[in-house]
């Protein structure tokens, strides 16, 4: 079976990254729902000997998930999340070529004797704060620590495409609410994370990679976050990491 892709569709999709098989196997998915690989492969008429590659990269791309059983059924994201979160990867990239090019350019800058400073800033406002926070799980490699007595909807549907991204390819990520947060907010960031709940919270924050921190200072539950530290030193990222650590020891895991 052959799936019809419009032009103007397979210019954008191509664009975006995607291969013809890879269009056919999400389109595919997005019709019919849940299907096996061999059922895919028929459906979206993608050979069985690369319809395993096709899927695989797909999942690492963040267009679709896999549900496990024998055999195991894969399915699509909705076309709003694979789409960001597939930003998120193509923007990822950018970030990674561009510190790779910045480690040998300044390499090269260095021999001046100038020398890098670390920056500290004192970030004011909730549009700063929460802009700032994005910013650094986005850059975030492999590990992610999270302290968010603040959670709410807005922040969940800022954060959640970056977490997703982490996620889809391996990284480990450990959240910290307070314990009257909403459930559902904490059962979605569940899907990407470690939940842990926690009477008190005072202040909060992320730790990216244990190389760069934000400290939100005194906001409590129900408060919006108004003053924060941020800092890519690492000596300070790992006296925050400490801490968190510290807290999530007593933290109580969330019950999905």
């Amino acid at each position: 079976m052959t799936i019809n892709i419009d032009e103007k569709l397979r210019r954008a999709l191509h664009n975006l990254g995607l291969t013809d098989y890879e269009m056919r196997a999400y389109i595919s998915l997005l019709k019919t729902g849940k299907l096996t690989a061999s059922e895919l492969s028929e459906a979206a008429g993608v050979p069985y000997s690369k319809i395993y590659d096709v899927l695989e990269s797909l999942r690492k791309k963040g267009w679709i998930r896999s549900e496990g059983g024998r055999p195991a059924k894969f399915y699509a994201r909705p076309p709003k999340i694979a789409l960001d979160i597939n930003r998120m990867r193509i923007e990822h990239e950018l970030k990674r070529y561009e510190e790779m090019a910045l480690a040998e350019l300044l390499s090269i800058y260095q021999r001046t004797g100038e020398k890098e400073k670390h920056d500290v800033w004192v970030l004011r406002g909730e549009t700063n704060i929460l802009s700032k926070i994005r910013d650094l799980i986005f850059g975030c490699e492999s590990e992610l620590q999270i302290a968010a007595p603040w959670m709410n909807k807005d922040l969940l549907n800022l954060i959640f495409p970056s977490l997703a991204l982490i996620a889809n390819r391996g990284g480990e990520i450990k959240i910290m609410l307070s314990r009257s947060c909403d459930p559902n907010l904490a059962k979605k960031l569940g899907e990407v994370a470690e939940i842990r709940l926690r009477d008190q919270m005072f202040g909060g924050g992320a730790i990216s990679d244990s190389r760069e921190t934000i400290i939100v200072l005194g906001a409590e539950e129900d408060e919006v976050p108004n003053i924060a530290i941020w800092s890519d030193h690492v000596a300070l990222a790992r006296i925050a990491k400490v801490y968190f650590d510290y807290l999530w020891r007593d933290a109580k895991p969330f019950k999905r």
